[in-house]
């Protein structure tokens, strides 16, 4: 099994937090991560928004994991699992 097949049906997840909740049905998530530089191996902190749709109320701070759907709008590819 090569490593392509094993990761076919898996969708990814990932941690963040909501930033903004004034669309209907949609929200804002900041998702921070960690890497290394790859030349002066400093510890570089990356954050990137993420537009998640949710059919619960979510406040501003509340920390959600987000999971990989198919489009549901132009900018809306992710779904909130669980607050």
């Amino acid at each position: 099994m090569t490593v392509n097949e094993s990761n076919k049906g898996k969708k990814r997840e990932l941690e963040g937090v909501v930033v903004s909740n004034k669309m209907e049905k949609t929200v804002r998530v900041r998702v921070d991560t960690t890497q290394s530089h790859p030349v002066y191996k400093k510890v570089v902190n990356k954050k990137k928004i993420f537009f998640a749709h949710t059919e619960e109320e979510l406040n501003i701070g509340d920390k959600v994991t987000i999971r990989e759907s198919k489009p549901i709008s132009k900018n809306v590819k992710w779904v909130v699992v669980n607050k």
